[in-house]
């Protein structure tokens, strides 16, 4: 792994990013190194993610039995 030293950061800039990590319960270093690869990772890597997401809130293609699956969940004990 590298190591990379930034000089003359805005102390409003290094306030939020300590404000932002308390905020997960992660290090300052974890906060920038997680904000750098997501900006790297670019718009098609959030695109990915954002179309994700909204699959999970789509409406199935076909009807299912909740109660069914569920019980079948309980029953297995991942409920």
């Amino acid at each position: 792994m590298s190591t990379i030293t930034i000089r003359n950061l805005d102390d409003s800039v290094k306030q939020e990013l300590r404000k932002r990590a308390a905020e997960r319960g992660v290090s300052m270093e974890q906060e920038v190194r997680d904000a750098l690869a997501d900006r790297i990772a670019g718009p098609r890597q959030r695109k990915s993610i954002l179309e994700d997401l909204r699959r999970l809130g789509a409406n199935p293609d076909k009807p299912f039995d909740q109660k069914r699956i569920s019980d079948e969940m309980w029953d297995e004990g991942l409920l």
